[in-house]
């Protein structure tokens, strides 16, 4: 089995030296790190490698020697690199060289107890993407993954500075000196004291919300029921975990509080330019004047709407009596509405000025604001639901039990299943009555229910888009998928190989490319956690409910009980 050397190209100028990498012996690779270039004291060097290895955690080495002849006068620095063989032991022993600018380059190895492992493989690699980047989608213990640990764990040979004056002179991607901005500094200065203060502020408003004033009966169950108070909830959560002062453990927890950093200053500048364009050209003054006409219109055609209920819809022949009872029993809930809205007229320019104050909080906020709204003003459509669901529930509820009773069955209730049970001519004749009676009932009872559910689902839909917005504005990993589109190489998913000009008597040559995350797998791997909570029914439990006239809540449900 050949060996594969995988070489970092920016080694590939560099002056003679030795090999300074790992060797990986499950595997039968060797991942060069650097180069290391004369003067220097092999003790020296041995010292060094040693504190390596402790702050690292990997057993890196001298690997060999490097070669790279540019004249003539270069025979004694081979023959001097030759001896090096005896001061450091290591097995296997690689010699690469190099002449000139040649693309062709030798290797042999020595000390190999196989003699099948002296055949060579080169592998060309960036080791700068490799230090940045992160391996998804590969097996753990898979040669690739080793290779992208051993140079991602190698950070502390990669921390010299070209102006360092030491001992040990190396050749590596940063060797041209630390990569650092003046505004990146600045920025991790200033995160400090900001991080803080963030952290007094949130827990002084967590110590605020847990009063016992506040987290009482009543004000909890209107807590729980606005989405305003789980989005603000929601955005005390991401502003502890931001201005936490533990550093991030993994990658995992790295890219969250980033994606979260992102989707804060995301929601906080579309909120902004949302409250600007609301006070701008008086704005809020129009929409104010614009709602309440709305408001009226929306009042008149659900009167009209029971009106015609009332009459003889589609030519459907209602029963009378209930009909003029349900119908005048709306109408009431409408005056009522209509009263309330003339009520809060004169207040709705002042609501609406402190409403879009509230979007300098963020986007998702505002928008959880609008859905509280909507649930309000549409509070009497909700009421109708909930009249015409009940009572369309309790006669198909009654429908089927009596329908048991004239097949000799009931339900019990101890062992949850349909039983035979005897009855007796008195209550066969008394269930005939009711089942008659409300099997007559059921068509004028049924098409309030439809109409007043299709409110309620117009109603629902919007609230709903509404939430996938705000849910899309805390969930989506922005930070990861700029970086996917800037720079590919920080998420990958695998590696390529491109195979280069070959030679006979040479070593086999390839290049190494990083196959970039998908942008599914970036949704996939850094999704950020989502505090709606949906109903698990599929559409065939939601068909269902619809039709026996259980209650729905689609955008609300905590557990297996529906709030």
């Amino acid at each position: 089995m050949a060996v594969k050397i995988f070489f970092p190209t920016c080694c590939s100028a560099a002056e003679s030296g030795l090999l300074i990498g790992r060797w990986i012996s499950e595997h039968r690779s060797a991942v060069v790190l650097a180069t290391l270039h004369f003067p220097f004291i092999p003790g020296q060097v041995k010292q060094y490698l040693a504190r390596l290895q402790q702050s690292t955690g990997l057993s890196l080495s001298v690997l060999g020697t490097w070669s790279h002849q540019k004249a003539e006068k270069d025979e004694k620095m081979q023959s001097f690199l030759d001896d090096l063989s005896s001061i450091f032991s290591h097995r296997p022993w690689l010699r690469i060289s190099r002449e000139g600018s040649s693309k062709f380059w030798g290797c042999s190895i020595d000390r190999c107890d196989n003699e099948d492992q002296k055949e060579v493989v080169l592998v060309y690699y960036d080791e700068k993407k490799l230090m940045l980047s992160e391996l998804h989608s590969v097996t753990e213990n898979s040669e690739i993954a080793s290779v992208f640990a051993t140079v991602a764990k190698s950070r502390p040979l990669f921390a010299t500075h070209k102006y360092d004056e030491g001992p040990i002179k190396l050749t590596h991607w940063q060797s041209e000196g630390v990569e650092a901005s003046i505004i990146v500094e600045l920025v991790k200065q200033a995160s400090v004291p900001v991080c803080a203060v963030l952290s007094f502020l949130v827990s002084l408003l967590t110590s605020v919300c847990n009063l016992r004033v506040l987290s009482g009966k009543p004000l909890s169950f209107l807590w729980n029921k606005l989405s305003t108070s789980e989005q603000l909830g929601k955005r005390l959560e991401d502003i502890r975990l931001v201005s936490s002062a533990e550093r991030a453990k993994d990658h995992i927890q790295f890219m969250r509080k980033s994606n979260t950093v992102v989707s804060i200053l995301l929601d906080m500048a579309l909120g902004i330019l949302l409250m600007s364009w609301l006070y701008r050209e008086n704005r809020i003054s129009q929409l104010a004047d614009t709602l309440m006409p709305v408001a009226d219109r929306v009042a008149l055609e659900l009167q009209g709407l029971l009106q015609w209920l009332m009459g003889a819809p589609a030519g459907l022949k209602m029963n009378r009596a209930l009909d003029e009872v349900l119908g005048r029993f709306f109408l009431y809930h409408i005056h009522l509405w209509i009263s309330y809205i003339r009520l809060m007229s004169p207040f709705i320019e002042v609501i609406l000025w402190y409403i879009g104050l509230s979007a300098c909080l963020g986007l998702s906020v505002a928008l959880s604001i609008l859905s509280d709204i909507i649930a309000l003003l549409t509070f009497h459509i909700y009421c109708f639901y909930v009249y015409g669901a009940r009572l369309y529930c309790f006669k198909m509820h009654g429908l089927s039990s009596l329908w048991r009773l004239f097949r000799g069955k009931k339900w019990n209730v101890l062992r949850q299943r349909v039983d035979s049970c005897s009855y007796d001519l008195d209550q066969l004749f008394l269930g005939t009555l009711l089942f008659t009676i409300l099997l007559f009932l059921l068509p004028t009872t049924a098409l309030y229910y439809l109409v007043f559910t299709l409110l309620r689902l117009l109603v629902v839909l919007v609230q709903g888009v509404i939430h996938l917005i705000v849910d899309l504005l805390n969930t989506l990993p922005l930070y990861a998928m700029v970086l996917r589109l800037c720079r590919s190489y920080r998420l990958a998913a695998g590696v390529k190989f491109r195979m280069l000009e070959q030679q006979t008597g040479k070593p086999l040559r390839l290049l190494m490319q990083i196959n970039p995350l998908p942008f599914s797998g970036v949704l996939k791997s850094y999704m950020l956690p989502s505090n709606q909570c949906c109903p698990k029914d599929s559409w065939g439990s939601l068909c269902r409910k619809l039709f026996i006239g259980e209650l729905i809540y689609p955008w609300k449900q905590k557990g297996n009980k529906q709030d």
